[in-house]
């Protein structure tokens, strides 16, 4: 692979201004992926891709075995190397190997019967639901009903995560525990956050009057053993495979309470997105890959240009959160240090994922994008079909500053004031879809994934592994049981914080 580094590295560099004079850049790199019903655009002109590099990617990808390593992916190979594990996420979709996929549309029959028999009222009347999870048992059902349940839902559905008791403390304020079921979401049935969450979860219904709490949870896990001695009845546990990540099980019965809000059928088509997505990633090689592309351009970015960061907007109030799932999706699978095989990685891996939603940000952080020292990668997002019902111009307003925005930092503006001039030559990248329904949430979402593996494969890694996560729960449990010391800083806070 470092005969393809050395060799990308020694290409040249030319202006974005430079690419458009020379080439047709959106025969190039703009391609559109369409499925039964609606369809995304991907535009890829305004980064500093070209033929040579493009070709030279493609040298890497052949070099790091990509094609291998998609098919032990999508055929339910060990993929996680350190936990000695698939990953079978799109099986969850119907892409994999024969026995997941089985498997997934199994518990996938299972989560539409309970889903409908509390449609039904075998669980009294349900008006809220307060799903509780952390990180990706959290963020994937969170944004996805930002997404999909913004303006109507058959319930409404509060996502909380944080041990902050603030957190659990709202979502309990505006549910009635009469009419409340609560979903708690755990890969382990262990996790801590979680599990006292859920505690005092079920203490709030007891003490509103249900007298039997324990009846109005449902359990999302891949320990269900653990679900049943917690006191879920086995017939409200809903579980999803051990291969399945939990920044990965959005697809899974982790995805209950999108199901419960928006209805199977609307769960069923973002299934059904995410699967055009698989399909296109399984069938299409080298450039015309489009998660591959994406992973090109990062690895231009990341690795060739130095670049630290990369950015998101959505300028789409219900994508608001996808800049927070995208954090960990990206950082928590490629924020690797060394590769699949234990050795120290010879380059940089993933940048800061961040970002937010325009037109908002554009008065806050393009500051920086269009005037600042740092040279940030974009993409933006956005739907043609409008979110909302009002005058036109709504829509066309968003639409307008999101186009202007990539125009903007190609072009930039020469000036005789310095202050008010802009270098330009940054680069941006464009998704546009037709519109935002189920289907393109989960193709976008499925696009992410498979960009993610991408860029793990082209730099070595193992993307499924976490173990970054672990040392600093270890250490506040050590606190907490007051079994080891720590330095002056964290004992001085601790009695500060009268926790000594």
């Amino acid at each position: 692979m470092q005969a393809a580094w050395t060799a990308l590295e020694n290409l040249p560099t030319r202006t974005l201004k430079e690419l458009f004079a020379s080439s047709n850049r959106l025969d190039l790199l703009s391609h559109r992926l369409e499925w039964d019903g609606g369809g995304i655009t991907f535009d890829w002109s305004k980064t500093h891709l070209d033929e040579a590099l493009l070709e030279g990617f493609e040298k890497l990808a052949e070099a790091a075995d990509f094609e291998a390593h998609r098919q032990a992916l999508l055929t339910g190979e060990v993929v996680n190397v350190t936990e000695g594990r698939a990953a079978t996420h799109t099986a969850q979709r119907g892409v994999g190997a024969e026995a997941d996929v089985e498997e997934a549309q199994a518990l996938h029959h299972r989560m539409r019967a309970l889903v409908e028999a509390i449609n039904g009222g075998a669980m009294g009347e349900v008006k809220h639901c307060i799903h509780i999870g952390i990180g990706g048992s959290a963020l994937g059902p969170a944004m996805a009903l930002r997404a999909l349940a913004w303006d109507v839902a058959m319930v409404d559905c509060h996502v909380v995560s944080n041990i902050d008791g603030v957190a659990l403390e709202a979502a309990m304020e505006a549910c009635d525990p009469a009419t409340t079921i609560v979903a708690v979401a755990s890969k382990t049935f262990t996790t801590t956050e979680t599990m006292t969450n859920a505690a005092s979860a079920i203490k709030w219904l007891r003490d509103g009057g249900v007298s039997d709490p324990h009846g109005r949870v449902v359990a999302l896990t891949a320990s269900p053993e653990k679900a049943v001695e917690f006191g879920v009845d086995e017939t409200r546990v809903l579980p999803f495979p051990e291969s399945v990540g939990g920044r990965y099980s959005l697809w899974s019965s982790i995805g209950f309470p999108v199901a419960l809000a928006v209805g199977y059928e609307e769960f069923a088509a973002m299934l059904a997105g995410a699967r055009a997505m698989d399909e296109h990633f399984r069938d299409a090689d080298g450039r015309a890959n489009l998660p591959l592309r994406a992973a090109f351009a990062d690895q231009y970015y990341t690795r060739l240009r130095g670049c630290q960061t990369r950015a998101c907007f959505a300028y789409d109030e219900r994508l608001a959160l996808l800049p927070d799932y995208l954090q960990q999706l990206e950082m928590e699978s490629n924020g690797k240090a060394v590769t699949a095989g234990g050795e120290p990685v010879n380059g940089a891996t993933a940048p800061i994922t961040w970002g937010g939603v325009g037109t908002d940000a554009q008065h806050a952080v393009f500051q920086l994008l269009h005037q600042g020292t740092n040279l940030v990668p974009v993409d933006f997002i956005a739907s043609i079909e409008a979110g909302d019902e009002l005058d036109e111009a709504h829509h066309r307003t968003l639409l307008m500053n999101c186009f202007a925005q990539g125009a903007a930092l190609m072009a930039g503006q020469q000036s005789d004031d310095p202050a008010r001039s802009y270098p330009g030559d940054r680069p941006s990248a464009t998704m546009l879809c037709d519109d935002l329904d189920a289907a393109t949430v989960g193709a976008l979402i499925a696009f992410h994934e498979h960009r993610t593996f991408a860029n793990a494969v082209l730099m070595g890694i193992n993307p499924f592994d976490q173990f970054g996560v672990e040392l600093g729960k270890a250490i506040a449990k050590s606190l907490d049981n007051g079994d080891a010391e720590f330095d002056p800083s964290t004992a001085a806070l601790m009695q500060a914080a009268g926790l000594g």
